[in-house]
């Protein structure tokens, strides 16, 4: 494991770097105080894991796609302090694979190293819990079938998208719009394919991204 840690604060980065320098089959390669230099050192030494503070000065959420545009192999690990829901989606859809924040236990943040390195996805106790609370549900969201294509929703979708956002089945949002149970199901069939997602909660995460809902506001609900 290719390991480059990204961070403004000195400090951060010296205590990154003795908690993980340690461990057998992380070579770090690598520190990156901002954008341009964690660019060059990904040019230059092509890591495969990525531990980075996108929220400290030097660094914004961009970062990731760019350097996903340069190495789409790399795997980034954000390790940041405490971020609303949103903003943690945000990050996920941008190509974070991994999430920990700076004050969890030492061990969560070597595994979620570890655990990343070997293809897996890792959530701090923390991360989850912050997820959770806006009712979503991580192991039920294909963040890969996110594009960053424009999407064109009518009117009439948008309306459907807040009502699926707020928990409402297909017969209540049928009964609300007046329409039938089919008309529905084929709205939602039209939006999910124009969204390129799988499942309502794909639904939900692109109400919540574009601000049609907020991501303390909604329920997901049961199918009928």
């Amino acid at each position: 494991m290719k390991l480059v840690i990204a961070d403004s604060n000195d400090i951060v980065r010296v205590g990154l770097r003795t908690i993980l320098g340690t461990e057998k089959n992380i070579e770090i390669i690598g520190e990156a105080k901002d954008n341009q230099e964690l660019k060059q050192i990904v040019k230059n030494f092509e890591p495969t894991l990525i531990l980075i503070d996108y929220t400290s000065d030097g660094f914004d959420i961009d970062i990731i796609h760019q350097i996903l545009a340069l190495n789409n192999k790399v795997k980034f690990i954000a390790i940041t302090p405490e971020q609303s829901a949103q903003t943690l989606v945000d990050a996920l859809r941008s190509g974070v694979v991994s999430y920990v924040k700076k004050d969890c236990d030492l061990g969560e943040i070597i595994n979620a190293v570890k655990e990343t390195g070997r293809g897996h996805k890792f959530f701090c106790g923390q991360i989850l819990e912050t997820i959770q609370r806006a009712s979503i549900d991580v192991n039920d969201i294909d963040f890969e079938s996110f594009s960053c294509e424009p999407i064109s929703l009518s009117e009439r979708e948008i309306g459907i998208v807040v009502l699926i956002a707020e928990g409402l089945t297909n017969q209540q949002i049928a009964d609300q719009l007046f329409l039938s149970n089919h008309t529905i199901n084929t709205h939602r069939k039209n939006i999910m394919a124009k969204l390129g997602v799988k499942n309502t909660a794909g639904i939900v995460m692109y109400a919540v991204k574009t601000n049609l809902v907020s991501p303390n506001k909604f329920l997901f609900a049961s199918e009928v």
